[in-house]
């Protein structure tokens, strides 16, 4: 184990891009010493860029999070190089909301999609939850506001979600007063800048005007509520799913 600066330790999944990577980019600047677990981390030249500047607080290890050995392996690595554990951030999962009409959904697509954006934030707390408890820690699910609502064709990746908000309220009841564990459910996210900075710009006025706050979300909307309720200053807050979407899903929408 290294002797590094005490400073808390999260661990964050799906952190090689988008939100995943928005979050462990933010928590850096916050203080903390931040691994970020990914099925592809060497895609993302955002999380190389990360890699070189912040060196021996940042660790980026390849996992896959629906696979129990590489859950192990990887929580194991992060408490080589950094002695301890204070909070897991859940993201990894497959991103595309998709999966086309139920009759034609295979089992097999339908088992992908559970497995890792439901079934990985439970091994990953499984695996987790001795190293949290020792540094009453706190653990963070990243839902989605699908879990709420819908649109067509999408029963694998919102059944996913939607348990992800549930074993969130259920691991606050099992693991308190130890362990914290909330989830936050994200909106339209714009996440297009990390790899090409101009993409940004193709949002359009109604784009960005739909949301009753007048804009799409960025990362850094989501990445400090993490930091926040990772922190001792949400002590009082757990069990709770935080809808981070501009409003949208409080806009009543009727085709005219």
């Amino acid at each position: 184990m290294h002797q590094l600066e005490q400073k808390p330790v999260a661990l964050v999944t799906g952190g090689a891009q988008g939100i995943g990577f928005g979050i462990a980019e933010h928590l850096l600047t916050q203080g903390w010493h931040v691994a970020i677990a990914d099925i592809n981390p060497s895609s993302s030249t955002a999380a190389q860029a990360a890699l070189a500047q912040f060196r021996e607080s940042f660790r980026v290890m390849r996992c896959d999070v629906s696979q129990e050995k590489d859950v192990e392996r990887c929580v194991r690595s992060v408490l080589e190089q950094f002695g301890q554990l204070d909070g897991l951030v859940n993201n990894a999962g497959i991103a595309n909301p998709h999966s086309g009409p139920v009759e034609a959904l295979t089992l097999a697509d339908w088992n992908r999609w559970i497995a890792t954006n439901l079934t990985g934030g439970f091994l990953m707390a499984k695996h987790t939850v001795p190293h949290l408890r020792q540094t009453k820690g706190a653990i963070v699910n990243i839902a989605s506001t699908r879990a709420l609502q819908s649109e067509p064709d999408s029963e694998a990746y919102a059944a996913s979600k939607g348990g992800l908000v549930a074993l969130t309220h259920a691991l606050a009841v099992s693991l308190g007063p130890d362990i914290r564990v909330n989830c936050i459910s994200p909106g339209w996210i714009d996440v297009s800048a990390q790899q090409h900075p101009s993409q940004a710009a193709n949002l359009s006025p109604s784009d960005q005007q739909q949301h009753p706050v007048g804009r799409v979300g960025q990362a850094q909307d989501v990445a400090e509520l993490v930091n926040f309720l990772l922190s001792e200053a949400a002590g009082f807050v757990t069990g709770q799913n935080f809808v981070v979407d501009g409003g949208m899903t409080r806009k009543m929408i009727y085709a005219t």
